[in-house]
C-alpha cells in the first residue's frame, strides 16, 4: 500500500516550495502553497509550472490514498486566472472514477473564491 504521508515526506520538490497537506481522505486531497518571489515570472504573475506542480501533487496524494503505488499517466491543465506574489493557493483533488488500474481525477486550484486553474489527471497503478 502507498502512504501519501511517506510520499510527501520524501518529496523534496514539494517541501522546497512549502506545499502543505491540509486534508486527505480516500480519493481526495487538499493542499496549499503560497506564491513566493521565486515563483513569479516576467509578467509578475505565478509561473504556470508552479501551479501545475501544486495540482499534480494534490493529484498524487488523492490517487495514492488508499491503495497501491499509483503514478500519472497523463495530465492537462487550463489556467483560468493569474495568481500573484503572496497568494495562498489551495488545490482540491477529487477522484472521478477508478477502473482496473486506471483512474481519472479533477483538481481545482483556487485563491480564495477565485479559480486559478482546472487540472485533470489520469492515473495508472503500478504492478
Amino acid at each position: 500500500m502507498s502512504d501519501p504521508a511517506e510520499m510527501m515526506a520524501a518529496d523534496r520538490a514539494s517541501q522546497a516550495l512549502g506545499i502543505a497537506v491540509r486534508r486527505l481522505s480516500p480519493g481526495a486531497a487538499e493542499l496549499s502553497m503560497t506564491v513566493t518571489a521565486s515563483m513569479v515570472n516576467g509578467h509578475d504573475i505565478a509561473h504556470g509550472g508552479y501551479i501545475f506542480l501544486l495540482a499534480d501533487t494534490a493529484f498524487a496524494c488523492a490517487c495514492n490514498y488508499p491503495g497501491p503505488a499509483t503514478v500519472a499517466a497523463s495530465a492537462d491543465i487550463t489556467f483560468v486566472s493569474p495568481a500573484r506574489l503572496g497568494d495562498e493557493l489551495i488545490a482540491i483533488a477529487a477522484e472521478r472514477v477508478r477502473y482496473g488500474r486506471s483512474g481519472i481525477y479533477d483538481i481545482t486550484v483556487r485563491c480564495g473564491d477565485r479559480v486559478v486553474a482546472e487540472f485533470r489527471g489520469t492515473s495508472r497503478t503500478l504492478r
